[in-house]
C-alpha cells in the first residue's frame, strides 16, 4: 500500500486513462441501500456493473449485511469465486445460457438460476441432472403491464427476457414438471435507474402485485421473490446517489398486503443493484491530448474515449458527462469532448460547459464506478485498457490493467 494526497497525484504516478475506485464510498452505498430496505431483504450485486475483484470482495466483507452475487456468464462466475463468494451466494441469470456454461456453473456449486423461458428452464434441468442435483429456479416473468417510466425498461413489451405473464397459467404444468429443477420463486426485473423514489416505489408495488398473481397461476408456493432494482446514481456527471427514505415502509406495506408470510421468513425477498452500489465510487482521470477549433467549435481530445468509458457504446449514446480539473477552474465556454479513436462516434460529450484546457491537463469524470471498462469498446483499435486503482482512506490498495491476449486453440486433427 502507498499513500496519496490527490487524484491528480495518482494520474502522475500511474498515467492516464486511470479509473480510481474508492472502497469507502462502496461501504457507504451498501450501508445506505440496506438501510433503505426492510430488515431481512437480501441484496444481489449485479456483476455487470463492475466485476473488479476488489470491489466484489468489498461488497461481501466488512460491517453489516453482505451482498450476494448476480451473474450472467462464466467470466462473472470466476470473478465471484475469486472475490470469496461460494456457489450458494450466487444467482445465475441471462437469456442465453449455454449447456457448457450451465454445466460449469453447477459443477462449481451454483444452485440458483433465473429461468427466462420454458426452454431455458429445461436446459438448466438437463445440466442439473447430469450432476445429480436439483437446481432452484426463479422464473423470470415479463409482466404484460408496467408502472413507472424509466431510461431502460425491461417489461411490458415483446422481449428476450422472461416468460410473458399472461402465459404462465397455461404453461404451469410444463414448468412444474421439468426434471432437475424446483420452482423456488420469481425474478421480476422491470427497470433500471428509476427517475425518482416515487417511481421506484410504484414499480416495486406493481411488481409485487404481478408476483402474487403469477404465484396463483403457477400453483406453487414461492420461497424467494426477486423484485429487481432501479436504484439510481448519476452516470459520468456530477451529482449524488438518490435517497429512499420512504421505501422501507412502502415495501413493507405492499408485501404485508400480498405476501404476509414474508414476515415469518417463509418467503425471502431480494432486490438487485449494480450502479447504486459502485457507481459513485469511481472517478475516471483522463489527459488532454489536443485542443482544436473546427468551424468555430472547440474540440478537446482526450486519451480516453468510448474504448475507456463507452457506457455500452453499442447503444449509440453520447454521454452527458461533466468534468472537473484541479482547482475547479472557471467555465470559459462550450466544447465537445472527443476520444482518441479513428471514428466520429468517439465522443463523450457534445457542447458542454468547459474551462480553458491545454495539452497535458488532467480532467476528472465523476460517478464512473459502474459500466466503465468492461462496458466499453476495450479492444477497438488495439489501444491499451485503462489502469484501475483501488483506494481506501487515502491509501492505494491495488493497481491493475485488463490485458488483451490472443490464445491459440487446438487445431482439428483432421
Amino acid at each position: 500500500m502507498s499513500r496519496y494526497e490527490t487524484l491528480e497525484e495518482l494520474a502522475g504516478r500511474y498515467g492516464t486513462p486511470l479509473y480510481v475506485y474508492d472502497l469507502d464510498r462502496i461501504d457507504a452505498a451498501r450501508r445506505d441501500l440496506f438501510g433503505w430496505l426492510p430488515e431481512g431483504v437480501e441484496v444481489y450485486y449485479a456483476f455487470k456493473a463492475n466485476p473488479h475483484v476488489d470491489l466484489v470482495r468489498a461488497l461481501r466483507e466488512g460491517d453489516g449485511p453482505a451482498c450476494k452475487a448476480e451473474i450472467s456468464s462464466t467470466g462473472e462466475l470466476a470473478a465471484a469465486l475469486d472475490g470469496g463468494y461460494t456457489g450458494a451466494d450466487i444467482l445465475y441469470t441471462g437469456p442465453g445460457k449455454t449447456p457448457g456454461e450451465l454445466r460449469e456453473a453447477i459443477a462449481r456449486g451454483v444452485r440458483t438460476f433465473s429461468a427466462e423461458s420454458p426452454g431455458d428452464l429445461e436446459h438448466i434441468g438437463q445440466a442439473a441432472v447430469v450432476h445429480g442435483v436439483v437446481a432452484d429456479c426463479l422464473l423470470r416473468v415479463n409482466s404484460a403491464t408496467a408502472s413507472a417510466s424509466t431510461g431502460i425498461r425491461m417489461t411490458g413489451k415483446p422481449t428476450q427476457f422472461g416468460i410473458d405473464s399472461e402465459t404462465v397459467a397455461e404453461l404451469a404444468p410444463r414448468l412444474r414438471s421439468v426434471p432437475g429443477t424446483s420452482i423456488a420463486g420469481l425474478h421480476l426485473f422491470s427497470q433500471s435507474n428509476a427517475k425518482d423514489e416515487d417511481a421506484l416505489i410504484e414499480e416495486f408495488r406493481h411488481t409485487i402485485e404481478v408476483a402474487a398473481q403469477v404465484e396463483a397461476d403457477l400453483g406453487v408456493a414461492l420461497r424467494l421473490l426477486d423484485i429487481g432494482g432501479g436504484f439510481s446514481v448519476p452516470y459520468g456527471r456530477h451529482g449524488a446517489r438518490d435517497a429512499y427514505p420512504k421505501l422501507r415502509g412502502e415495501l413493507e406495506a405492499a408485501l404485508d398486503l400480498r405476501f404476509p408470510r414474508w414476515r415469518r421468513g417463509e418467503l425471502r425477498i431480494a432486490v438487485e443493484s449494480g450502479r447504486y452500489l459502485v457507481g459513485d465510487s469511481g472517478t475516471l482521470l483522463a489527459s488532454v491530448s489536443n485542443v482544436k477549433t473546427s468551424r468555430d467549435r472547440r474540440f478537446v481530445i482526450l486519451d480516453a474515449g468510448i474504448n475507456t468509458f463507452g457506457g455500452m457504446s453499442g447503444l449509440g449514446r453520447i454521454l452527458p458527462v461533466s468534468i472537473r480539473i484541479e482547482g475547479d477552474a472557471e467555465v470559459t465556454g462550450k466544447g465537445t469532448l472527443a476520444g482518441p479513436l479513428c471514428t466520429p462516434g468517439d465522443l463523450l460529450a457534445r457542447e458542454i460547459d468547459l474551462p480553458e484546457l491545454d495539452e497535458g491537463d488532467v480532467i476528472a469524470i465523476p460517478n464512473t464506478g459502474a459500466y466503465g471498462p468492461t462496458a466499453s469498446l476495450l479492444m477497438f483499435l488495439g489501444r491499451p485498457a485503462p489502469a484501475e486503482a483501488v483506494v481506501r482512506g487515502g491509501e492505494v490498495l491495488s493497481v491493475s490493467r485488463i490485458e488483451h491476449i490472443r490464445s491459440p486453440l487446438p487445431l482439428d486433427d483432421a
